[in-house]
């Protein structure tokens, strides 16, 4: 397409600097690749073909789903190396084997003896990672316990083990450099546990999978892990900003909203970008800086101050100050273009069909989404 004005967009809409995204993927790609393990970019964030494309360095290589929508999706574009980090009802195993037998190399997730049993029984091999809590934050199995060993042996007849994979989660609750860096040690320590204790079994454990963006910036040590998994690093957003594993130069992703109105005792502007078009994460409400539902840019992307998005409805944004305090309403005349740097990319993404590439202050292209699970 022809390069477009911002003003020519309907609001709310998505916006996508191609420029930050392109550097938040060469910097991820350079850390880790410096410390030995390949990347495997997680796409659920982007859900989008020209962004998959960009995380694997322009051509299509392994990724990382969330979806078996996207898994499809990816397949279609070129994608052949797929691993599907969710856990699976047996439900879904039927367009699993479909996949592969279209000759997708699907892999699939695995923490519990009853959903490796249903793998198993499909009696075709599926590779399956087998899922380790390493920060007691969401699924998996410890690597010590005695499930670990079992749900192998149940794997061995039926499907194949191919390797061990956790997500550190709980790094989103770190508040320190100190404290993300000993979260990554500690990821990193879990998972290469459980592949020893594994190999010590007499299973095979060629795949050590770490990830999560916060982890993968601050790791030091990868010794002993094969493949990193990361998301949210293609666009960041104010949670990591927050963390402090970007800067709020680093967020690639806004939304693009218009002033509807003013109401002047409560010192808010009123705007067309509610909860449907932000999501209503709060991801920065245990943070030193609160965003409340974004931080607010002019229409070029310059913080505006503190100004937040500090209420929602389904359609309506509400602009104050962060403090409450009375601001010039009057420097944002109704038709006012404003920018929303979201909480949580991947929410706030979710929001929308698709993205408007800006480079510079125009519009250059439109990328659809992928939807549905």
């Amino acid at each position: 397409m022809n390069a477009a004005p911002l003003s020519s967009l309907p609001t709310p809409c998505l916006l996508l600097d191609e420029a930050r995204m392109r550097r938040n993927v060469a910097r991820m790609a350079g850390h880790v690749h410096g410390l030995g393990p390949a990347l495997r970019p997680h796409v659920k964030t982007g859900k989008s073909i020209p962004i998959a494309l960009a995380m694997c360095g322009g051509a299509p290589g392994p990724i990382t789903v969330s979806t078996l929508a996207e898994a499809e999706a990816c397949f279609a574009a070129g994608f052949r190396d797929v691993l599907y980090a969710v856990g699976l009802p047996p439900n879904k195993l039927p367009a699993v084997q479909a996949l592969r037998a279209r000759g997708c190399d699907l892999i699939v997730l695995v923490d519990n003896v009853d959903a490796a049993r249903a793998i198993a029984a499909c009696r075709t091999a599926i590779p399956t990672l087998l899922e380790i809590d390493s920060d007691d934050h969401r699924a998996g199995v410890r690597p010590g316990a005695a499930e670990l060993l079992a749900i192998a042996a149940v794997l061995r007849d039926g499907a194949e083990l191919r390797g061990v994979l956790t997500h550190a989660g709980g790094s989103y609750d770190c508040r320190t450099a100190a404290e993300l860096t000993a979260m990554a040690a500690q990821e990193r320590a879990a998972v290469v546990a459980a592949a020893e204790r594994l190999r010590a079994a007499g299973h095979r454990c060629p795949v050590v999978s770490i990830g999560s963006t916060p982890t993968a910036t601050f790791a030091r040590d990868l010794r002993g892990v094969t493949e990193v998994r990361v998301g949210v690093y293609v666009f960041m957003d104010l949670v990591m900003a927050g963390l402090g594993v970007c800067s709020l130069d680093d967020l690639a992703l806004s939304v693009l909203v218009s002033v509807i109105g003013h109401q002047r005792d409560k010192h808010w502007l009123v705007t067309d970008g509610g909860w449907m078009a932000l999501s209503r994460d709060r991801g920065t409400s245990g943070h030193v800086h609160d965003r409340a539902y974004g931080l607010v840019c002019d229409a070029s992307g310059r913080p505006l101050g503190d100004l937040v998005v500090a209420q929602t409805n389904q359609e309506h944004g509400l602009i104050a100050r962060a403090d409450g305090a009375p601001f010039d309403l009057n420097r944002f005349p109704v038709g006012t273009l404003l920018r929303v740097l979201p909480i949580h990319a991947c929410a706030t993404a979710a929001q929308h069909e698709g993205y408007h590439v800006l480079h510079g202050d125009a519009v250059s292209a439109w990328w659809p989404r992928c939807r549905g699970w």
